[in-house]
């Protein structure tokens, strides 16, 4: 199976591309994914074949341009892409997020020579990954403390960076990190540096110092790395060196790359939450209870058509942000939206799910308990609940 084809011409064309996409994806995610995904994710092992088989689908370059041998899909049909890869296994959305971030910042706001770079992350053989977080520098994120000190035509960096995505499979970091000298933006000299790093644990002086552990969002590598004296060309800082370059805008432009990442998430929030609904539904009208299947009672009626309703209006909130962001519409009001709603819908579905089974929900013979232990990671991740209630409530109550 190959879904390369590119997402141009007439409206007529794009569509019709976009749904063999999808549908090539779906059958992926029901004969592969959904059957071997839960002894991966439970041993906490890389889907390396999966990703493999990603590779093939030209996932890696979703959003990349054509130009550079991307699929150049629109929002809405990147959004469907990462519904489909979460209802089967969510950490796979994961892989393909971190690495389209990196590449969304290097194709927006990159120089020609460094978004000739595109090509190659457009294949997967070049994994990116975004790197902003920090031990103390979370939602916070112009806290940041990793430094990058100019050293004629070098800049040499130190710091600790957290909760990276990639980090040890990925050749290319998107790294933000501060420059104490000129702040032309008012952004405290934070900027965004492309530091190239060999696939492994030690580059340089890059080590992926520690994989962090966590209850879901298992099976992808989420690590701390060490920046220790590296040093990067200055021709890598993010728009270029020169006047009028990167220096100090390295935050503006993470937080708008960070809106293609909450259309991301807010999907594969969808995603989670349209598999615990599936999950349920099928076990309601299964299991039978005081003579009849469990569906037929009352409560669990009720509980169904409360998850199918949360569900729909999930998927068409991360879609109309989409639509927006397809249009060149502002979209922080509307992904901020999707994602506060989506994220939240997915735990309630994959806890409600988990109910529906009862005592079976809560065993790993089924996968309704990992669809409630992915289900945090979206309400934490590319900005908390919290943050998104900033977000909206900003938007909402900026003067005209």
């Amino acid at each position: 199976m190959n879904v390369h084809g590119g997402a141009g011409g007439s409206s007529a064309t794009a569509d019709d591309v976009a749904d063999e996409i999808i549908e090539t994806l779906r059958r992926w995610v029901d004969e592969v994914v959904v059957p071997e995904s839960s002894p991966l994710e439970l041993a906490d092992e890389y889907p390396t074949a999966m990703a493999g088989q990603m590779e093939e689908f030209g996932l890696f370059g979703a959003t990349i341009p054509e130009s550079h041998g991307g699929l150049d899909l629109d929002h809405v049909t990147y959004a469907r892409v990462i519904e489909e890869l979460s209802r089967g296994w969510m950490s796979l959305a994961g892989i393909v997020n971190s690495h389209l971030i990196c590449a969304k910042l290097i194709d927006r706001f990159g120089t020609d020579e460094q978004r000739d770079r595109l090509t190659q992350m457009a294949t997967g053989k070049l994994r990116g990954c975004f790197s902003l977080s920090e031990p103390d520098s979370g939602s916070d994120a112009g806290a940041l403390r990793c430094r990058a000190v100019r050293d004629g035509n070098e800049f040499v960096i130190n710091g600790t960076k957290m909760w990276v995505t990639n980090g040890e499979r990925a050749g290319i970091v998107a790294l933000l990190a501060r420059v104490p000298e000129g702040d032309p933006s008012g952004s405290s000299g934070i900027t965004c540096f492309l530091v190239d790093k060999t696939p492994g644990k030690h580059s340089g002086g890059i080590t992926v110092s520690r994989k962090i552990d966590k209850i879901g969002y298992r099976g992808l590598e989420t690590v701390e790395m060490s920046y220790v004296d590296h040093r990067v060309p200055a021709d890598r800082v993010l728009g270029g060196d020169g006047h009028d370059g990167g220096i100090g805008n390295g935050l503006r432009w993470a937080l708008a790359a960070l809106e293609l990442g909450r259309i991301n998430v807010a999907a594969r929030g969808v995603g989670v939450a349209q598999a615990a609904y599936d999950a349920a539904l099928a076990y309601a009208k299964q299991r039978e209870a005081f003579g009849k299947p469990i569906a037929k009672h009352q409560a669990i009626a009720f509980k169904i058509a409360e998850m199918a309703t949360k569900l729909h209006a999930a998927r068409l909130m991360t879609y109309d942000a989409a639509r927006k962001a397809d249009a060149g519409e502002r979209v922080d009001l509307a992904a901020g939206m999707a994602k506060l709603f989506a994220s939240e819908t997915a735990a309630e579905l994959s806890l409600d799910a988990m109910r529906i089974h009862g005592g079976n929900g809560f065993s790993t013979e089924y996968p309704v308990e990992r669809y409630y232990r992915d289900a945090p990671l979206m309400i934490i991740g590319e900005g908390t609940s919290e943050i998104q209630k900033l977000v909206i409530s900003r938007a909402l109550l900026a003067d005209d």
